[in-house]
């Protein structure tokens, strides 16, 4: 062992110490890896900032972008509805749904993609149900990732091994070459996170129900005269399964307070207590034949939209609202102002403005903004933050689709790469005005591009030092010169490379050393360039592969999280892949 390798594989070992330990964020350590690469002089400043301009970022960047635009034009609010309606608003059943769905795309398009595409499902969903991120967000990596061997497109890494399969003289993989071991690790693997996997998975909930827009407001929806809810049950109207609101009590002319059930007709002119999301309760504007009350009451055509702010407001001490209630004091015609929703801890089952306020009450105001900052100085309430209002742009969802099927299709047919596809669906989005850049970038996760980048430069430093090298000489040391035993070894050594580099990169260093020792020893190389296919995308024991790094920070896991989740998976893809590899490839 030469001093570099020595110096690399400490590096190792002191990066995923700080990884499971925690003390600083992910993105910190990936940049003092980098850093301690170039210090110590195994990797030249250029070789170490060569990841942050690599197709894993760029893909990465392009695919957030076009994600972003579909959540932008309402697709995936539309995608998670349907979800919701399968799961029927049951997180276990949600989580399956979700996972089957995703693994299913993963089988014909790149795994990363289908991780893109499915997260803002997922987080949508985990806010309508109320539910903890991190119940959906793990076994959605897994799912995309367990799809990874259904295809010769799945993913980029087996991609890679054909092309290094052709440069060996052997003959090219067939689309569905690895289905026979890759359906039954998809489906087996599926089983696995639905009975065993997720309830390994903490739910973490952090202080998600105290972020602003995820508290449960009160608001009141009026049902029109030609809506097309009247004459509908509840259960029909889906206005929970779709709107994501819970319904509290309809107020009706002439029955008074009615108690919802499913089976509750509504008519024109009911007035609908409900409780929600800020967020869901802001959606109502998109669904035509019903309204917020306090929108259907406030319409003044000589404001202008640009004139008019929406925000959170707290009420303070000496605020003169305290004990009063909003039509007492003559909300709106006092201030102008008009109060679309309340949250208050609890439940409060009667007409908001018969409210008595209290301390600590959370307001959603909208008015003119010059009337909201007179009253926010007059110290009436606090103003938290302003609140979005944007509204979808629909008119361009099936172009935003449209432009993320080509972006599959052009990469899946190799007409060009996949992270130029992906930079060419971000120039389309943004030139098409799906999405502005700013609304874009807001969305991206910076920190996940600069930890991919950073440790990126890993990967390079074990195949610059002789590292791989090394640890594949050993690993034929130890397990001998066997058919069965060398799949094992190389199975090894290519799941524990991918968990500290790119897939790919884990595959260009194992499977060239494992041909080589497949040709000394007399056995057929196809096997073995299979195994190491399959083993080199089994990326569940560290979160950092993309898939994993881009549900990391939203479904707020920890580095061991993975390992408890992952650990089982991979010995069940071990025994399935030792099983059958050898009966279909025979050595």
């Amino acid at each position: 062992m030469t001093l570099s390798i020595g110096l690399v594989l400490l590096i190792v070992v002191l990066a995923v110490v700080a990884f499971a330990i925690e003390i600083v964020s992910a993105d910190v350590v990936g940049l003092g890896v980098l850093l301690a690469l170039v210090a110590t002089g195994i990797l030249t400043p250029a070789q170490g900032m060569s990841g942050f301009g690599s197709d894993a970022v760029l893909m990465i960047f392009g695919l957030l972008v076009m994600t972003a635009a579909l959540a932008r034009t309402g697709v995936v609010d539309v995608v998670g509805r349907m979800l919701v309606r399968r799961g029927q608003d049951k997180p276990g059943r949600l989580a399956v749904w979700i996972m089957v769905a995703t693994g299913t795309l993963s089988s014909f398009i790149s795994n990363t993609a289908a991780t893109a595409f499915f997260l803002p499902v997922a987080m949508g969903i985990a806010r309508r149900t109320h539910a903890s991120p991190s119940r959906f967000l793990l076994p959605l990596a897994f799912a995309s990732i367990l799809a990874s061997s259904v295809s010769l497109v799945s993913t980029s890494t087996n991609i890679v091994v054909n092309d290094l399969m052709k440069d060996a003289g052997m003959a090219e993989m067939g689309l569905f070459e690895l289905a026979p071991v890759g359906v039954p690790i998809l489906v087996i693997g599926l089983l696995y996170m639905a009975l065993v996997g997720r309830r390994l998975i903490p739910v973490r909930e952090g202080d998600e129900s105290t972020l602003l827009g995820a508290r449960a407001y009160l608001a009141e929806l009026v049902v029109h005269a030609d809506s097309p809810f009247a004459g509908k049950t509840l259960a029909e109207s889906r206005i929970g399964s779709d709107l994501g609101l819970t319904v509290l009590r309809i107020v009706r002319k002439g029955s008074g307070h009615l108690v919802p059930i499913a089976s509750t007709r509504l008519e024109g002119d009911d007035v609908l207590l409900v409780e929600g999301a800020r967020d869901d309760v802001l959606r109502v504007r998109e669904v035509g034949g019903i309204d917020i009350r306090a929108d259907v009451k406030i319409g003044d055509a000589s404001v202008q939209d640009e004139d008019v702010g929406l925000v959170e407001a707290v009420l303070l001490p000496t605020s003169v609202l305290l004990g009063r209630t909003l039509r007492g004091v003559r909300f709106r015609e006092r201030f102008g102002l008009q109060v679309l929703a309340l949250e208050r801890e609890g439940r409060v089952l009667q007409k908001l403005a018969d409210v008595r306020l209290r301390l600590g009450d959370l307001l959603l105001v909208q008015g003119p903004r010059t009337d909201l900052r007179a009253v926010e100085a007059a110290r009436a309430f606090r103003v938290l933050g302003a609140v979005e209002t944007k509204r979808p742009v629909v008119r361009r969802a099936g172009i935003a689709v449209s432009i993320f099927v080509l972006v599959l299709a052009v990469a899946g047919l190799r007409i060009v790469a996949l992270p130029i596809a992906a930079l060419l669906g971000a120039f389309l989005v943004f030139a098409t005005r799906c999405i502005t850049p700013e609304e874009a970038y807001r969305e991206v996760d910076w920190k996940v591009v600069i930890l991919i980048g950073s440790m990126l430069s890993l990967g390079t430093a074990m195949q610059v030092s002789g590292a791989a090298d090394w640890l594949a000489g050993r690993v034929v040391d130890v397990v001998g010169t066997s058919g069965t035993s060398l799949l094992s070894g190389f199975f090894a050594l290519a799941v524990l490379l991918t968990q500290l580099m790119s897939n790919q990169a884990a595959a260009i260093v194992v499977l060239p050393v494992a041909l080589q020792v497949a040709a000394k020893v007399g056995h057929d190389p196809r096997p073995f360039a299979v195994i190491v296919a399959v083993a080199a995308s089994c990326s569940y024991l560290t979160p950092l592969v993309p898939s994993c790094l881009m549900v990391y920070g939203p479904g707020r896991y920890r580095f061991a999280d993975f390992l408890r989740v992952g650990a089982p998976l991979t010995l069940l893809i071990y025994g399935i892949a030792i099983t059958l590899v050898p009966r279909l490839w025979p050595l």
